[in-house]
């Protein structure tokens, strides 16, 4: 359970804070100040802000001596001999810009000339970034997100999604390069497949592998005591068996199990009501991993926003959504599952719900990247802005509006999931 926990919010870390740095670093390109970067959520435990002082530094240095002697007669039989010595020091000397970095402690609010505050807060949740003019302050300041063209606050409103996207792809990259668990189809040039099994990826309500207490992602090790290199052999064992019982030995995560299960008939099909697949660690070499990371990124982005706009037309017209929304307790759960099935499903993991956080960030819903953005585009539409007062109000009450969305939602995680952290607290504890 504490594992986790640790893993979830170093997850969910990495994703807000890849996000976050899409925004300070456009903001930063374009001129815009940036009075506070910082990891974690507020309050702040201490922040380090960096000054530029002008300090003069000698370079080089010449010394000249010169002598000068004059004669004075006093009397004629006297003379007044006066030597004039000179010593000349000359210096060289630059002005160099050094850099002093200073702390800032607690939550003090830094001065409007203060330089960016790199902050570490109390809440080790991802991070913010504060932009100087960000809800339509500072209009007159050169340094004011308000005070930019159009064009530029839509890239800087953007920069997170983007960011999101790129990390959703580096990490495929990574994985490809390492081996990511993926659906065997025809071989590609270069593929490397290693670890080939056969998956349970769907469970039929009300069939007998539901009964029997078979889920998604068990693996089917052997049926009867045979081991099945391929579906088809499988399918084939099975057709001969309707009517009768058969023993699969599965591996759930690192557990081996044992489950009975009868064979049916569905119509024309023949099974258990199972939907399998041949998955494999499938792995390319480093010049290759980079392509294929960007293909899959491209392939589940098509997938993700052709999902999201299935749920919403259901909505609108009243059908079954059809999908499961997962909250922060959910994807806790779900990361748990990842993490007990090894490293490079937690990588795939993070890399989803990358992708995933970009494509719901851009969605036109007011509080969101592309709810603001949506005022722009009406800005650009009307030639003038919405009134900042207007436009923070709906900010404000879309805000409130996904509080409550996420409440719900996990309170919905917290009585699906509830139990099994319930179980897992007592063990931290020695309950």
């Amino acid at each position: 359970m504490l594992l986790t926990i640790i893993i979830f919010i170093i997850i969910l870390s990495i994703l807000v804070f890849a996000h976050e740095f899409g925004h300070f670093w456009t903001a930063r390109k374009f001129g815009v100040k940036v009075e506070e970067f910082g990891f974690g959520l507020p309050p702040r435990i201490f922040g380090i802000r960096k000054f530029n002082q002008d300090q003069i530094e000698k370079m080089a240095e010449k010394e000249t001596v010169t002598t000068e002697t004059t004669e004075e007669q006093i009397t004629d039989s006297a003379i007044i001999i006066k030597e004039k010595i000179t010593d000349r020091i000359q210096e060289v000397d630059k002005v160099v810009s050094k850099n002093k970095w200073e702390m800032v402690w607690g939550s003090k609010e830094a001065e409007p000339w203060s330089p960016t505050i790199y902050s570490l807060n109390w809440i080790p949740v991802g991070g913010f970034v504060k932009i100087r003019g960000e809800s339509g302050e500072y209009r007159d300041r050169q340094d004011s997100f308000a005070n930019k063209a159009i064009w530029k606050k839509l890239i800087i409103l953007a920069a997170g999604v983007t960011m999101n996207v790129i990390l959703c792809a580096v990490l495929l990259m990574i994985g490809f390069g390492l081996g990511l668990p993926a659906v065997v189809g025809e071989q590609t040039k270069g593929q490397i497949i290693s670890q080939a099994k056969i998956q349970i990826v769907e469970v039929l309500a009300e069939s007998p592998a539901q009964a029997a207490g078979i889920k998604a992602g068990d693996t089917i090790l052997s049926a009867d005591d045979n081991k099945f290199t391929g579906i088809e052999a499988l399918r084939d064992y099975l057709n001969n068996k309707i009517g009768q019982k058969i023993k699969f030995n599965l591996k759930r995560g690192k557990n081996e199990i044992i489950k009975e299960v009868e064979v049916k008939k569905y119509g024309d099909n023949i099974g258990i009501g199972v939907g399998l697949a041949e998955t494999a660690i499938v792995r390319y070499p480093w010049y290759l991993a980079i392509w294929q990371g960007i293909k899959m990124t491209y392939v589940w982005l098509i997938m993700i926003v052709v999902g999201f706009a299935t749920i919403i037309r259901n909505l609108f017209v009243g059908a079954p959504v059809g999908v499961e929304v997962a909250g922060p307790v959910g994807i806790a759960a779900l990361t748990g599952q990842m993490a007990r099935m090894g490293f490079i499903y937690v990588l795939q993991f993070t890399a989803l719900l990358s992708l995933n956080l970009a494509i719901i960030n851009i969605l036109p819903f007011p509080a969101l990247d592309g709810g603001r953005i949506l005022f722009l585009i009406i800005e650009k539409i009307r030639r003038k802005a919405v009134k900042q007062q207007l436009e923070n109000l709906i900010h404000n009450l879309g805000f409130m509006l996904l509080m409550v969305l996420i409440i719900f939602i996990t309170y919905r995680d917290v009585v699906k999931y509830g139990a099994k952290i319930l179980g897992a607290m007592k063990g931290l504890v020695g309950l």
